[in-house]
Order: structure tokens, then C-alpha cells, then sequence
């Protein structure tokens, strides 16, 4: 390699170290502004909220994650996870009536849960993979199905009855002192990343999201394994789901709010590459808690929610404008 190569490629490869830290003195720039504005920011008890409000949005920054990394989008887990909210909830509120015991009618919502996860995720699969059709296009479509069968199984009222076993095992509860919510997002970060990085599953994504005709070259189930990460998309979206029903202590149709902005937000910020083939579970952890930081700090501040959508909406951009500066980059 020639002197002006290896300088040309030294600092491309600096100023792409320096792209990837930007988030986290972002973050660090935040949480200090924020403290000089509402000093309590930065006590013990707001932090812990931070860190429980960031659980959930991390579980379903991961969902996001995973297919974008094959080039993919999921615009229907807020309504997926509005659906699934009331879905079990009705099951378990059904459960209860029917004299069942409580860790039955904890099961039964658990699994009314995942299954309706993995199906959602099934059907946008193999309309992607076998059909040809643009996630996007997919997606929206789910979107509107879900969030109409969310209406339709509660006519837009609460779905009241969740047992307090429920609640308590997925939000008030803990493990060795650690949040639920908190455990049970770190436990999942774990088997994700373990998912994505020390098996051939998640090592065949990867080359499917950077080049798709080498992965169907190089002979590898591109179809079934698509269908596999919109299943697994949903089926994280499902336990977030639960775990937001659990905090709210009912079924609830509009549950899932503008979460699916939010969970595409964290992992573009957070260094996921829109265009395939880039990201992991530590981008979509830092892209949740910089969102998660940035709310905390505005409702402290009393920005109007408003403001806060004007922030949502600029933070986005700024994570395509960088992401498409790395692609440059690389």
C-alpha cells in the first residue's frame, strides 16, 4: 500500500471511530445540560427511571434492529404491540373468570403473547421473502390489520382483569435487586447478541443485509431466513408487549403510541445501518438510552410534547445523514 493509501484509509478510519463515539458524548452532553437546567436529572431515583424507561424502548429498538440489519423495516410494532396488549389481557382476564389458578392464567397470557408475536411476524416474513413485496409496504399494511383488531376486541375501552402475579412478575417484581424490567431487557440483550454473534443464523443475516446475491451464491436459505427475523422481530416486540401490559395493569389499545418512530430512531442513532448489514445489540441499547434521556430530560424541563416530536423527528434525520456519512466512509 502506497504512504498516501495507507494515510487516505488511517483517516477514514478515524473519522469513522469518531462518528461511532459521537452518540456517547451526545448522551454525556445530555445528561450534563439537562442536570444544569433541573439538577434532579441526575438523582439516584430518576436515573433508575431512566434505566426502567429505556428497557422498554431497548427491547423494541432490538426488534427494529434485527431486520433492518437485512435491509428490512417493521412499521407495525406499535400496533402489534397494542393488539397483543389486549389480546392477553382478554385472555387472562377469561382465565381468571373461569376459576383458573394463578400461575395458569400467568402462562396463558404469556403464550396468547409470544404466539400472536410469531404469527405477525410469520405473515410479514413470507409476504417479503416469497412474495417479493417491500417491507415497507407489508408492514403498513400490518400495521393497519393489527391496530383494527386491537379496536375491534375492545371497542377502544381498557381491558381490565390482568392478575397481579403478571404485573408482578414483569414490572413491580425483581431479580437480586435489579428491576424486572431492567433484568428482563439485559437478559434478552444477552441472548440476542449471543444470537446474533456465535451462531450461523446470525452470521447469515449479516451477509444477507451487506449483499444479498452473495448470500443466495454462497447457498444460504435466504427466504427462510428472512421469515426467521420477522418472527423474531415480533416475538421481541411481544415481550415488550407483555411487559408494557404489566406496567399498566390492563390491556390497552393504543399501547403502543408512536413506538415504532421511537424503536426506528434508537437504532438509526444508535449506528444501525439503514442499508443492511451494520448494527448490533450495543447500537440499539445506546440509541434507546439517548432517546430514553433526551424525554426524561424535556418532561423535566416541561418542553411542550409537541417540541418533543420536533426533537423525535430531527433526531432521525441527523441518524440517516450520519449513517449515510459511515457508508461513504467504509
Amino acid at each position: 500500500m502506497t504512504k498516501a493509501g495507507f494515510s487516505s484509509g488511517f483517516a477514514a478510519h478515524r473519522a469513522t471511530l469518531l462518528l461511532n463515539s459521537t452518540l456517547l458524548i451526545a448522551l454525556m452532553a445530555l445528561l450534563v445540560g439537562f442536570a444544569a437546567i433541573q439538577p434532579a436529572v441526575l438523582s439516584p431515583d430518576n436515573l433508575l427511571n431512566i434505566a426502567q424507561q429505556a428497557s422498554y424502548l431497548a427491547i423494541f429498538s432490538m426488534a427494529q434492529m434485527v431486520v433492518i440489519l437485512t435491509r428490512g423495516l417493521d412499521l407495525a410494532i406499535s400496533s402489534t404491540v397494542s393488539m397483543i396488549s389486549v389480546s392477553a389481557a382478554l385472555a387472562m382476564a377469561s382465565a381468571v373468570t373461569a376459576g383458573w389458578d394463578a400461575i395458569s392464567v400467568l402462562l396463558i397470557g404469556l403464550a396468547v403473547g409470544i404466539a400472536l408475536g410469531a404469527v405477525v411476524g410469520a405473515i410479514n416474513g413470507v409476504v417479503v421473502a416469497y412474495f417479493g413485496v417491500s417491507p415497507f409496504v407489508v408492514t403498513l399494511g400490518s400495521y393497519n390489520i393489527t391496530f383494527g383488531i386491537a379496536t375491534m376486541l375492545t371497542n377502544g375501552h381498557p381491558i381490565q382483569g390482568v392478575p397481579e402475579l403478571f404485573s408482578r412478575l414483569l414490572y413491580a417484581g425483581s431479580l437480586f435487586g435489579v428491576p424486572a424490567a431492567v433484568a428482563i431487557a439485559t437478559l434478552s440483550a444477552i441472548g440476542l447478541h449471543l444470537l446474533l454473534t456465535k451462531t450461523v443464523y446470525g452470521r447469515a443475516i449479516y451477509i444477507i443485509g451487506s449483499n444479498r446475491r452473495s448470500a443466495i451464491v454462497a447457498g444460504l436459505p435466504v427466504k427462510r431466513l428472512l421469515v426467521a427475523t420477522y418472527i423474531l422481530c415480533s416475538v421481541l416486540a411481544a415481550l415488550g408487549a407483555l411487559m408494557m401490559t404489566a406496567r399498566t395493569g390492563s390491556g390497552e389499545p393504543n399501547l403502543g403510541g408512536a413506538l415504532t418512530l421511537q424503536a426506528i430512531a434508537a437504532a438509526v442513532v444508535g449506528g444501525t445501518s439503514l442499508a443492511g448489514g451494520r448494527g448490533g445489540v450495543g447500537t440499539a441499547i445506546v440509541g434507546a438510552l439517548f432517546i430514553t434521556v433526551l424525554s426524561n430530560g424535556l418532561n423535566l424541563a416541561r418542553i411542550d410534547g409537541y417540541v418533543q416530536m420536533v426533537a423525535l423527528g430531527t433526531i432521525i434525520i441527523v441518524g440517516v445523514v450520519l449513517d449515510r456519512l459511515r457508508v461513504q466512509l467504509r
